[in-house]
């Protein structure tokens, strides 16, 4: 059988999204910034997505913008806030364990002259909060953090982040980096206190090439992509409205019976650990429990190399990751691993399984018995 266990790679389109998608782009084609019906018709799906999106995270349609997806959404959060308030001060705070479209802006701002502080986090993944009071300054303008990281599945405080950032430092702006916890937990921004949102259409079975950015109305932020002025001249360029339909239907289905799908994540999870561990040299990275993100698990296998692993799992129809699938092929040591302090020997054997709503329990099973075959199996050629 087949089980894909790479969701937080991407996840497969959803019917209902694909079946929206294939009527706009073969029926309700038009541009819409057309004044002709046919550009009517097709503003009309951007005005529904928005619509859909913001009831998930009770904000109004006109602080969503459309993007093409969780990293242009992030370099427009942080580079967009960062240039349009420089003059209130310059220091940035993130962590060591963001994704590559967070670090890699926050590099080009160091370049820039800006300075960014990066928070350690513990043997889970979490940072914490007494080190982010202590790195606030009058000159801090925008405190960025990951909701849900995208290797070991630690959740970070942002909820305390928030409170901690505007009680100190009410000029500084929140952004979540939630492209693994949309959809996987609520979130409402505004109670939370949260500015800024990035979300990517493909992590919620929407199509690539999709996302979002929930910008709180009033937030001062420049645009990153100048042209025609759409989207009120914060995101130009022709809408992606199949894309942006395909995200909108995927973003209300994705929160329908929701306590049931977290529910059913966690039990899948609790399942699969509970199998692995009772391999010999195989280990689960960060917190397990409801205290971590339902739908990834990160395993090291004690002699064995990650891509070797990857690939024995492939030949049985068994798809992973190693880290992160999000960056190019070229292997790098991964940032989160190295934060949370693992062995030198294990931060080569480490891969990531996650999960969707539509695995299923024989996935999980047919996944952990490969496992205890070929992990022995593996271990015992590497030690010849």
């Amino acid at each position: 059988m087949e089980a894909y266990l790479d969701n937080s790679a991407t996840t497969r389109c959803s019917d209902r999204a694909f079946a929206l998608m294939q009527k706009v782009l073969l029926e309700d084609y038009g541009n819409p910034s057309s004044l002709h019906m046919k550009g009517v018709e097709a503003e009309r799906y951007v005005k529904a997505a928005r619509e859909k999106i913001a009831k998930t995270l009770k904000v109004t349609e006109k602080e969503i913008i459309f993007t093409s997806g969780g990293t242009e959404s992030n370099n427009l959060a942080i580079l967009g806030t960062a240039f349009a308030n420089r003059r209130t001060g310059n220091r940035i705070i993130t962590t060591a364990v963001e994704h590559a479209s967070v670090a890699n802006p926050m590099k080009f701002l160091e370049e820039e002259g800006f300075e960014v502080i990066y928070l350690p986090v513990d043997e889970n993944g979490v940072i914490s909060l007494k080190d982010l009071e202590e790195a606030l300054s009058d000159q801090t303008i925008l405190v960025s953090l990951m909701h849900v990281n995208n290797e070991i599945g630690a959740v970070e405080p942002v909820e305390e982040a928030a409170a901690l950032v505007h009680e100190k430092c009410p000029k500084a702006l929140v952004h979540v980096d939630a492209i693994q916890s949309y959809g996987k937990f609520r979130i409402y921004p505004k109670k939370s206190g949260i500015d800024l949102l990035s979300v990517s259409g493909h992590k919620i079975h929407g199509p690539k090439g999709s996302g979002f950015l929930y910008v709180k109305e009033k937030t001062k932020i420049k645009p990153i992509i100048y042209g025609g002025g759409q989207q009120n001249g914060m995101r130009s360029g022709t809408e992606n409205v199949p894309g942006i339909a395909g995200l909108g239907e995927a973003a209300a289905e994705i929160y329908e019976d929701f306590k049931e799908k977290q529910d059913r994540l966690y039990a899948l999870k609790e399942r699969f650990i509970r199998e692995v561990t009772t391999i010999p040299g195989v280990s689960v990275n960060g917190k397990t429990g409801r205290d971590s993100a339902p739908h990834i698990v990160s395993v090291s296998v004690e002699g064995v190399r990650a891509e070797v692993l990857l690939h024995s799992l492939e030949d049985k129809q068994i798809y992973v990751s190693s880290g992160s699938a999000c960056s190019s092929n070229k292997p790098a040591v991964s940032r989160t691993l190295k934060g949370i302090g693992l062995k030198q020997n294990l931060l080569d054997s480490t891969v990531r399984f996650s999960f969707s709503v539509h695995t299923t329990e024989e996935e999980i099973d047919y996944a952990a018995d490969v496992l205890k075959t070929l992990v022995p199996a593996l271990q015992k050629y590497t030690r010849h």
